[in-house]
């Protein structure tokens, strides 16, 4: 059996509006003592001007080439299966690994974002513990064991 790399951090970004759930995902990440950066943005549009550097991320330098997304389905402006469609459908966009982390439990949700290209649909844990259990699951996969694509900043 071949042992896992050694863990590389990389830019996570996260589609959630919600503050709360920000701010635990980001406790949850100090809490397992994870190395990976994490980045917010607020709805689907904002996605997809960071992913092209548009608007107020234009700025060189101001969005790290993420080497995976968390994307949120309920969002305002875009929501998640909208923006989803629009990464998998821009050949610049669509290596980018996107996990599902929302609340909906809705098997249209499931089988529109595997369709779409989700990598995973995962529903958000209702405690603490288990979403500290979820980010250190992610990332042990994430960065230990799957090779990612090459970001566009190497």
């Amino acid at each position: 059996m071949t042992e896992p790399r050694p863990v590389q951090p990389i830019t996570i970004l996260m589609a959630e509006d919600d503050d709360d759930d920000r701010v635990l995902t980001l406790e949850a990440m100090h809490t397992a003592r994870l190395i990976n950066e994490l980045r917010f943005v607020g709805d689907g549009e904002e996605l997809l001007d960071y992913l092209r550097g548009l608007g107020r991320y234009a700025e060189p330098g101001s969005a790290p080439w993420p080497g995976l997304i968390l994307l949120d389905l309920r969002m305002p402006r875009m929501d998640g299966l909208t923006a989803l469609g629009h990464l998998k459908a821009d050949p610049d966009l669509r290596r980018i690994p996107v996990v599902v982390l929302t609340t909906s439990e809705n098997e249209h949700d499931i089988l529109r974002s595997y369709e779409l290209g989700a990598a995973s649909f995962i529903t958000k844990p209702v405690t603490f513990s288990a979403l500290v259990q979820l980010v250190q699951t992610l990332d042990g996969y994430w960065t230990g064991i799957v090779k990612l694509p090459p970001s566009d900043e190497e």
